[in-house]
């Protein structure tokens, strides 16, 4: 008996259902990326093992898909460290190419590779499949999609703002309520300064960033086990417990880092960014959140995360600002600010929240009952007028029971079924029936298109 077939873990088939509910997602996504000025790419699945390793950290590179050279690929080895066992050094003998991990580097690649075709500032937006060899579990594949937009070669805060009203939109289209919360690398820069553990930067941050899940007491005793004084723990707690509007919270933040240029820096780019952004106007809630981090080391100005409101569930968008995206190729000096929308996520949220249009999983509007040949060809010629007006129409292929039609038109949850019989093949008209209310009507077939339409 033949083995059955199955699928690598951290992977998933979806269902046409899914399938057209993930693609409402990347659609509504991709219209407001659009309608805000980015422009689409596309880079390959797989690169140069150059481009992405030593981009992500040593765990990171650990989480590589590397892929086998074609042919013989162990021509090139050295067997003597395949029989010591150094497959690190082993594997960059015979993988010169691995599946991306995110659009992030790809994208700095492509910004270097083809800088002399480019005009800056670049408002780009890609929406692709990334790769990652994680330990599978729920919530975290191996496979999964990214949508991202970034703005590259501009300082200003004008892209900030401009990305935190299309977060909005994208949200509003959805009908998830969104809190979006802020922060600055410089912030948390100026609070390191102030506790007086600047070189401790990141073990702070690391800290205080799991201060939701662990709450204050285990942060305040992991910051004492990363190597800050009692002191210094002890003056951070003001921080930790600012409150108030964000005004409020601005002047406080701003009186406790005031020994602090960096810090007062990042101080004055909320203000700016906040006051902008509320000033056009939001359906977001707009928070201040100084514990936020977001992957402190890759972050240098804005950072920026989106929770869902009315479900338990982690982030479903994130980004920030950049200063140096292409240094890594040898093209310092790149700024740019850009999102990443969590499309798995998403997902689960309007699923939770029973947020999918009825007809985002509904690819026909109407059905065509088979009841014989010359019946099936007037009803080819009418989803011909149908499908030229717009409407997704298609016809049961089989002259089979009219209940079995029916019921694989209710199983498909189609809205509308036509019948067209002897009756109505003599006066060139069909009856429309609405699978919903079970009401009947005979109609030309032009009547039909505009009940549609409606």
């Amino acid at each position: 008996m033949a083995q059955k077939p199955s699928i690598p873990k951290g992977t998933r088939d979806f269902s046409p259902l899914e399938t057209a509910r993930r693609n409402y997602i990347f659609d509504t996504i991709r219209d407001v990326f659009r309608l805000y000025g980015f422009r689409p790419i596309e880079t390959p699945a797989m690169e140069n093992l150059s481009t992405l390793m030593g981009k992500y950290g040593d765990e990171g590179d650990k989480l590589l898909f590397k892929i086998l050279n074609s042919g013989d690929f162990l021509a090139k080895a050295d067997h003597e460290l395949i029989a010591t066992g150094e497959t690190a050094r082993v594997a960059s003998q015979i993988c010169e190419k691995g599946l991306r991990y995110d659009l992030t580097v790809p994208f700095a690649r492509y910004v270097v590779q083809h800088r002399a075709e480019l005009q800056f500032p670049f408002k780009r937006f890609q929406i692709q499949p990334v790769w990652r060899a994680d330990r599978p579990q729920k919530g975290r594949y191996r496979e999964f999609y990214q949508c991202d937009a970034d703005i590259v070669g501009s300082d200003s805060l004008a892209n900030e703002i401009e990305l935190l009203q299309l977060i909005d939109e994208v949200f509003t289209r959805f009908g998830i309520r969104i809190a979006i919360k802020l922060n600055n690398r410089k912030v948390l820069a100026g609070i390191a300064e102030t506790l007086g553990a600047a070189d401790k930067i990141i073990d702070i941050t690391v800290a205080i960033d799991k201060l939701d899940k662990i709450g204050i007491e285990q942060v305040n005793a992991e910051l004492i086990e990363r190597g800050l004084t009692p002191e210094a723990v002890e003056r951070l707690q003001p921080i930790l417990s600012i409150s108030g509007s964000i005004d409020e919270r601005l002047d406080t933040i701003e009186s406790l880092l005031a020994d602090s240029p960096t810090g007062l820096l990042g101080v004055k780019e909320l203000r700016e960014v906040t006051a902008a952004t509320l000033a056009l106007g939001l359906n977001a809630e707009l928070d201040l959140d100084f514990s936020l981090a977001r992957g402190l080391n890759y972050y240098t100005g804005t950072i920026i995360e989106v929770k869902a409101l009315d479900v338990a569930i982690g982030s479903i968008t994130g980004g920030g600002r950049y200063d140096n995206l292409t240094g890594v190729f040898g093209m310092p000096g790149i700024s740019g600010v850009g999102i990443s929308f969590g499309a798995d996520r998403i997902y689960d949220v309007l699923t939770a929240l029973e947020l999918f249009p009825e007809e985002s999983a509904r690819p026909t509007t109407i059905m065509f009952a088979n009841l014989g040949t010359p019946e099936a060809a007037m009803a080819m010629k009418v989803i011909k007028q149908m499908r030229q007006a717009g409407i997704s129409a298609e016809i049961y292929p089989d002259n089979t029971k009219m209940k079995k039609q029916m019921g694989w038109a209710d199983d498909h949850k189609i809205p509308y079924v036509a019948i067209i019989g002897e009756t109505e093949l003599s006066q060139n008209k069909l009856t429309l029936k609405n699978m919903s209310t079970g009401e009947q009507t005979l109609v030309s077939p032009e009547e039909a298109i505009d009940i549609l339409k409606k």
